[in-house]
């Protein structure tokens, strides 16, 4: 009769065979979109991970499962980005510091928003997980700004706006600009905005 010790061990090893294959496949979806191929199929995700289609299907339900899984992998390799603390302990310097670790993250993540947006339209999952990371995003600038900047609604909206994914999106792969560039686009538009419409009691 087998022991306990034995079934234990080998139900220990299906779970780390499984749990491989998983990461695995997560993987293989990762590279994929990171080569930007946007909208990779099972079939392909299968193939770069070196499992069987349904392989793929005994771990997720389906795709949109799967990119779930992804999101929570990138926010995993993200997070620590975002939760830095600032060295600045006046606004500006931390509105600098904001847009330098969402250069960060943005470039980062540009290939895999790309893929995610073109999902959301057919997945509300996503669409929700899209609206959470807005809400989440603008709350780090709102805790940021003085009073004056967030009770001036317009102002506060084109700042969201302009530190936004979708701005950096627009300015990289639409305007093909380099991360350089598109950085320099940014700071001037910042620079211009704060200069012309912030009150100088903001300042205190």
């Amino acid at each position: 009769m087998e022991s306990t010790r034995t079934a234990a061990g080998r139900l220990d090893g299906r779970h780390r065979r499984r749990r491989a294959s998983r990461r695995k496949i997560v993987q293989a979806l990762l590279e994929l979109i990171g080569e930007n191929e946007v909208l990779p199929g099972a079939e392909a995700v299968a193939a770069r991970a070196g499992v069987g289609l349904r392989t793929v299907f005994r771990h997720f339900e389906n795709m949109e499962s799967l990119y779930q899984e992804l999101i929570a992998a990138m926010t995993a390799e993200l997070r620590p980005i975002a939760d830095e603390p600032y060295a600045s302990a006046d606004w500006h310097g931390r509105l600098v510091e904001l847009m330098d670790r969402r250069v960060r993250i943005f470039e980062r993540m540009l290939p895999f928003k790309m893929a995610a947006d073109m999902r959301r339209s057919r997945s509300p999952s996503l669409a929700r997980q899209g609206r959470a990371l807005i809400r989440e995003q603008r709350a780090v600038l709102e805790s940021i700004v003085p009073a004056p900047i967030r009770e001036d609604r317009p102002l506060l909206e084109a700042l969201d706006l302009l530190l936004s994914a979708d701005t950096w999106r627009r300015l990289r792969r639409d305007q093909e600009l380099s991360p350089a560039d598109a950085r320099a686009t940014v700071d001037r538009a910042l620079n211009a905005l704060l200069r012309r419409s912030v009150p100088p009691s903001a300042d205190d």
